[in-house]
């Protein structure tokens, strides 16, 4: 049995251009407990988060919130999502996919962190 630190060593070593790409979740977890899961939420959220994977930010989750998509990245990459021409871009994108508000949670990327409003009772 491989683990995944193990795969990652083999793929670098073989050279793949994918060794260290970010695991991902399911896309169900970006959705609010109670929230109905349907095949067009998930697509929203998938192209949301392949256009931010386009624009070059690797650790990415964006969590939906009814009209609002919630941006999660590495606080690291702050400053340059909040670039205006990146911003604008990522805002109209947004829009273009249905939601009405963007934004950017300050605490930054976290896994798991739809289950803090769950777990709080919200």
């Amino acid at each position: 049995m491989l683990w995944k630190t193990e795969i990652r060593l083999l793929s670098k070593g073989l050279g793949l251009p994918t060794w260290d790409k970010p695991s991902l979740a399911c896309l169900s977890s970006r959705i609010p407990y109670g929230t109905p899961v349907t095949a067009d939420l998930l697509t929203r959220l998938d192209r949301c988060e392949e256009f931010l994977h386009d624009q070059g930010f690797r650790q990415v989750r964006v969590r939906h919130h009814d009209t609002i998509a919630r941006i999660e990245i590495d606080r690291a990459e702050f400053a340059r999502v909040l670039e205006p021409g990146v911003s604008d871009a990522i805002v109209a994108r947004f829009k273009e996919l249905g939601y009405t508000y963007v934004s950017l949670d300050l605490a930054g990327y976290k896994s798991g962190s739809m289950n803090a409003a769950h777990l709080a009772g919200h």
